[in-house]
């Protein structure tokens, strides 16, 4: 039975998003307009993603650093193109106290211009590189329409500056965040997400080429979920970065930049959730078992305590709800917060010997034997569900992926069916531009290692270039 609070799915996609971000208490609006405040079960999944990916990270030889929430104007205005990128959205700070800014300064809407200030102050020689920074913070940036998680003014995010000696040790490192950013997704948010390369219209502002992971959301919409940008030498070069390199001459260093942020937290929502509310892969969720124990008899206490130190004892993240609130409410409740499997103990099935797991993607009870090795069977659970999230979630892409040959064909799809549509590409920004104007339909990314459909572009039907993963965004 659906939760009441919460609008069907099917009926209402984006009124449903709400509702589920609402009844689980991730997140609530502010007075301060366009920005929300990342509620505690928000940020405990904002937590876990950081925890994973920092380790990922670390593995991978990046280490941590913090960055100045404030850019100087005079600074920010050192590389053009990234400027003219940002200039709609960034927000200014003009007062300091009750006196004018001799100079105004920006709330940081990303942090290419202070990594390349520093860079520039503390690289000396080819001794010194690679230089592989990484930082966690928040950064501002003045949307028109905001949405939680999806788009906000200000977000959570972290932001990879790396800096090296070659071109190909730049280029090597931009796509192997990239696939960092695929196995976390894949791995731990059982998401399915696609990679490829930014058109030149749609890649970062100062970038020489900008790598994309895209992921489908349930009603067929795309997410651009996180970024790889090469920079070459563009922000070198305008903030002085050189080195002394092997030939005792000097040489511009070669640079990237890479990020995701808290709009995961919106892919997760609209990739698995239901219309109960949350579900959450195990790997990526905060509490991954509830014990709810039905009654408060003798061996009820026993089973629950025991379960809850053998579980906990197990590496598990485990609590018990002792809530005085009816089993029903507390079933829904244990649903709603996605908790991905729920052990019911009463003292009927103790006397039955037995007790009840729940999973939360499938609702599916499972009775098992009170005295069954526990730890064996839940983490069992959380694989085949983790496991089987991904496949359904692969599935329905899978199915939400067309391919168009004509025009009209991908108008069609698009109108009536949205979700992936592949199609081939002459490479023109008007053709790219034809294409917006069905639905404000974008390209997602250029597909590297696939040949193009029929090799001519969908649009004009000159000879194709790319092939092209197309779709509605967010």
């Amino acid at each position: 039975m659906a939760n009441k609070k919460i609008t069907k799915r099917d009926v209402d996609f984006a009124q449903w998003y709400t509702d589920v971000i609402n009844a689980a208490h991730l997140s609530s609006y502010s007075n301060v307009k366009g920005c929300i405040i990342l509620e505690p079960n928000g940020y405990a999944i904002w937590e876990m993603m950081q925890k994973t990916l920092d380790k990922m990270f670390k593995e991978t030889g990046h280490k941590n650093v913090a960055m100045p929430m404030l850019i100087p104007e005079n600074l920010l205005k050192k590389e053009g193109e990234l400027v003219q990128g940002f200039a709609p959205e960034v927000a200014w700070v003009t007062m300091g106290g009750s006196k004018q800014l001799e100079e105004r300064m920006c709330i940081r809407p990303t942090s290419e211009t202070l990594f390349s200030d520093y860079y520039a102050s503390i690289v000396k020689s080819y001794r010194d590189l690679p230089i592989k920074y990484n930082q966690w913070c928040n950064v501002m940036r003045w949307e028109k329409e905001t949405r939680p998680f999806l788009r906000s003014r200000e977000f959570w995010w972290q932001e990879g500056h790396t800096i090296h000696e070659t071109q190909e040790e730049a280029e090597k490192e931009t796509r192997d965040m990239l696939s960092v950013y695929e196995k976390f997704f894949r791995e731990y948010l059982a998401i399915p997400a696609i990679t490829g390369k930014k058109t030149e219209k749609e890649k970062f502002a100062g970038a020489e080429y900008s790598l994309t992971i895209e992921a489908l959301m349930y009603n067929g919409v795309s997410l651009q979920s996180g970024t790889s940008h090469y920079f070459g030498q563009k922000f070198s070069k305008a903030y002085d970065i050189k080195f002394l390199n092997r030939e005792n001459g000097y040489s511009y260093v070669y640079q990237t930049s890479w990020g995701v942020s808290s709009r995961m937290i919106g892919a997760l929502i609209m990739v698995h959730s239901d219309d109960d509310g949350l579900v959450l892969p195990p790997k990526i969720a905060p509490l991954q078992v509830r014990i709810i124990p039905i009654g408060k008899d003798d061996d009820v206490k026993e089973y629950v305590n025991k379960y809850l130190e053998t579980l906990t004892n197990s590496g598990l993240t485990v609590d018990v709800d002792n809530s005085e609130q009816s089993p029903g409410y507390r079933f829904a409740e244990a649903e709603v917060l996605g908790i991905p499997v729920r052990i019911e103990v009463g003292h009927r099935d103790l006397e039955k010997g037995t007790i009840t797991i729940v999973r939360r993607d499938t609702k599916e009870k499972i009775q098992v034997l009170k005295d069954c090795d526990i730890v064996k069977v839940v983490k069992e659970t959380l694989d085949a569900m983790q496991k089987e999230m991904l496949e359904r979630a692969t599935l329905r892409r899978d199915n939400m992926t067309y391919t168009a040959k004509t025009l009209e064909e991908f108008a069609n799809i698009m109108n009536t069916t949205p979700g992936f549509i592949k199609a081939d590409w002459c490479g023109d920004a008007e053709c790219e531009a034809k294409i917006k104007e069905i639905r404000g339909t974008k390209s997602r990314c250029i597909l590297e290692n696939e040949k193009p459909l029929t090799g001519k572009c969908v649009v004009c039907g000159k000879e194709a270039k790319h092939l092209v993963l197309w779709g509605i965004q967010y």
